[in-house]
């Protein structure tokens, strides 16, 4: 009930309350397409994964812009995690506002942020944006690909929500006119 009321509190586009920004809820994928499809100039939709992971798991044309949120440091290793460092994008808060600017909005307009799974990129890029200014900066819970299963056969594969699994329109390449490049107007 509570994700359906800020949907429908984002769709008429009122702004967030000062209680919503220390804690923020999130937006279901459904909501978000659903919100994107009705008011999509007044909306601004970013997946903020790095584009090589969007390479590899796949896109969807209804975000307006890949900004990323971490990037990935391909000359630092995380032994603990196993994989590459991980950095935030120092101009993360200034591509948002030139994206909304490019879209003729402003930081009091919508932006739903979305990650692979909601949790490491969603949900603190979205707090980012509210600690500059963005106060209707929110998330969609889930992300792209959803969370892992816990138990059974299919343990660790991420087939239980998310958008792919909300059979939400993607596509297993980027768009090259909406995924972020070095040569991009945002840098």
């Amino acid at each position: 009930m509570k994700t359906y009321l800020i949907a429908l509190l984002l769709s008429i586009n009122l702004p967030l309350n000062a209680a919503h920004a220390a804690a923020i809820e999130g937006i279901t994928p459904k909501a978000t397409y659903d919100l994107v499809q009705m008011q999509r100039a007044d909306v601004l939709f970013i997946d903020v994964r790095d584009p090589i992971e969007i390479m590899f798991i796949g896109f969807t044309d209804e975000v307006d812009v890949n900004i990323p949120y971490l990037l990935v440091d391909r000359n630092h290793w995380d032994s603990e995690r196993k994989r590459f460092r991980l950095y935030q994008n120092p101009k993360f808060a200034a591509q948002v506002e030139q994206a909304l600017f490019e879209k003729g909005l402003n930081k009091n307009a919508t932006i739903i942020t979305m990650c692979r799974s909601g949790n490491e990129r969603g949900l603190p890029s979205a707090q980012l944006l509210r600690q500059h200014g963005f106060p209707n900066a929110t998330y969609m819970i889930n992300g792209f690909q959803g969370s892992r299963l816990k138990n059974g056969d299919k343990a660790g594969f991420r087939i239980q929500n998310g958008w792919q699994n909300a059979e939400l329109p993607w596509n297993p390449k980027p768009n090259p006119n909406k995924i972020f490049r070095i040569d991009s107007t945002l840098n």
